[in-house]
């Protein structure tokens, strides 16, 4: 049998340039920018082991579950790790960073997620920044969900390790990723003797044998069906344009949000203030009494096709996931999600206002 997917020209090394040369313009940035084969926890494990160490004072700023897992991986790496957790509802501030930094001079290493996609939070990466340079410490963020949803400028906001994957608000594939990597970040990478090499999580063998060569010679076979569902889903932001993508994934939360708390019958957000609320995906409180995963699993049998999702872990509990990135950015999505969820809630016998919910998502849709 032949098909078109498994009959694909091998992909070279100056179309992978290409592809990462697109990936470093979404991104604003003039810092190198490695694709990794691989989902974005690659690049979110291999730079922190790169750069971290058992001389490393870290401090690592919990909004949600993949604060926790970095903390996790720098301890493994033997750093100190100062953890700064804040309750999921809201997000952390620049004057909380600030505080930590004079409680502990030592810090040399802050890991942040941007926006927690898992609990619906952002944090403002930008005031954030200003605070870890004047401090000289390395920044490490997590962009994945927010790439796409909201600004992301490693370069303005002196981030040395900015990790993105497609997967979310770029509406692309799940099976690769990237890192943009400052001097400073190579620098201590290049320092560090525990860094991996020889590895699939190395970012020092990318650098060695793939940026100082050239970009001429890639270092395995590529995952090219996802290198080229990564080149397609840039080209289309490309088209649209950065910035009306993420209008539309601002509108879609604001909607989302006015919608569900014009709906009633006990859903409120899930982040009380809406200036920390994530534009890639919206959280809701399930009403007292309710087990979230259940009125999700009523959604669902209402309407299959909705991006509706019950929180993760002990999450599931109370909090409903509204994941309107991507494709799902859109009022159809939101109006559809919304009318489920009166459904679900309406079956519990709780009073809900379905059309006043649809009207106020489409006052808010900007």
């Amino acid at each position: 049998m032949t098909h078109p997917f498994l009959d694909l020209a091998p992909l070279g090394a100056d179309r992978f340039a290409a592809i990462e040369d697109r990936v470093a313009r979404l991104m604003d940035t003039e810092q190198d920018v490695v694709i990794m084969q691989g989902e974005a926890l690659l690049p979110l494990e291999g730079a922190i082991r790169a750069a971290a160490g058992p001389g490393t004072t870290a401090l690592n700023v919990i909004t949600g579950p993949y604060g926790q897992t970095f903390g996790d991986w720098l301890r493994d790496c033997g750093a100190t790790v100062i953890d700064l957790a804040v309750p999921f509802h809201t997000a952390v501030t620049a004057e909380e960073i600030r505080q930590a930094f004079a409680e502990h001079p030592a810090i040399d290493f802050v890991s942040l997620v941007h926006a927690e996609a898992a609990t619906g939070n952002t944090n403002p990466v930008a005031e954030i920044g200003e605070v870890v340079r004047a401090h000289g410490a390395l920044f490490y963020l997590d962009a994945v969900a927010s790439i796409g949803a909201e600004p992301v400028l490693p370069d303005a906001w002196g981030v040395d390790l900015c990790v993105i994957g497609a997967q979310k608000a770029m509406g692309g594939p799940a099976g690769v990723s990237a890192v943009s990597v400052s001097e400073r970040a190579w620098a201590r990478m290049a320092a560090n003797p525990k860094a991996p090499r020889r590895s699939y999580l190395s970012l020092l063998d990318w650098k060695e044998r793939w940026i100082d060569g050239g970009r001429t010679a890639l270092l395995h076979a590529p995952a090219q069906l996802e290198m080229l569902a990564l080149e397609a889903c840039v080209e289309r932001i490309e088209t649209a344009g950065l910035e009306a993508v993420m209008a539309r994934h601002a509108s879609a939360a604001a909607a989302t949000r006015a919608g569900a708390v014009a709906l009633g019958g006990g859903l409120e957000p899930y982040v009380y203030e809406a200036r920390d609320a994530a534009p890639v995906a919206t959280t809701l409180r399930a009403p007292s009494g309710l087990v979230a995963s259940e009125l999700v699993r009523r959604a669902l049998a209402a309407d299959p096709a909705v991006p509706l999702a019950a929180g993760g872990g002990t999450l599931a509990k109370e909090m409903i996931r509204v994941n309107h990135y991507g494709a799902d950015a859109t009022p159809g999505a939101v109006r559809a999600s919304l009318v489920a969820l009166g459904t679900a809630l309406s079956e519990q016998g709780l009073p809900v206002d379905v059309e006043g919910a649809l009207r106020a998502a489409e006052e808010a849709w900007r």
